[in-house]
């Protein structure tokens, strides 16, 4: 079954000097400002849409990750999972690296960093983002 999520951002005004909003329709969880000052040099409070994708890269790879470690016979006791996206003005978004620190009882370094790079490359928000560089840092904690 397909499921399709879906968000609405409200824009007022000029790039620069306008705002909006970004709600999250589809689960109704939350709401969020949105400026360009925030997306071009970081302004706290508000949110952009490298940070949006982010959470939804930390979320996917998490799960992606969680379930080839089950599958492996060696599901994880804790998964806490960074996506650290960047975007430059003028380029647009460049890369998203992802940065894990994992508690998995008896697995081997080499099973952990061979299923590591398995769960980056098959999350489905790293194949969406398949147009940028992704990198991973894991280790076990």
């Amino acid at each position: 079954m397909a499921v399709t999520s879906e968000a609405t951002t409200l824009w007022f005004g000029d790039l620069k000097s306008g705002k909006g909003t970004t709600s999250l329709d589809s689960s109704d969880a939350a709401e969020f400002e949105v400026t360009w000052a925030a997306r071009s040099e970081g302004v706290a409070g508000k949110t952009n849409p490298e940070e949006l994708i982010g959470a939804a890269h930390s979320a996917c790879y998490s799960m992606a990750f969680s379930n080839a470690l089950a599958e492996a016979g060696t599901p994880p006791e804790s998964l806490q999972v960074t996506a650290a996206v960047t975007f430059v003005p003028g380029e647009g978004i460049t890369g998203s690296h992802l940065l894990v620190s994992a508690k998995i009882p008896g697995i081997s370094e080499e099973d952990f960093a061979r299923l590591a790079e398995e769960a980056k490359a098959n999350c489905p928000v790293s194949q969406a983002l398949a147009g940028i560089d992704i990198t991973l840092e894991a280790s076990l904690a």
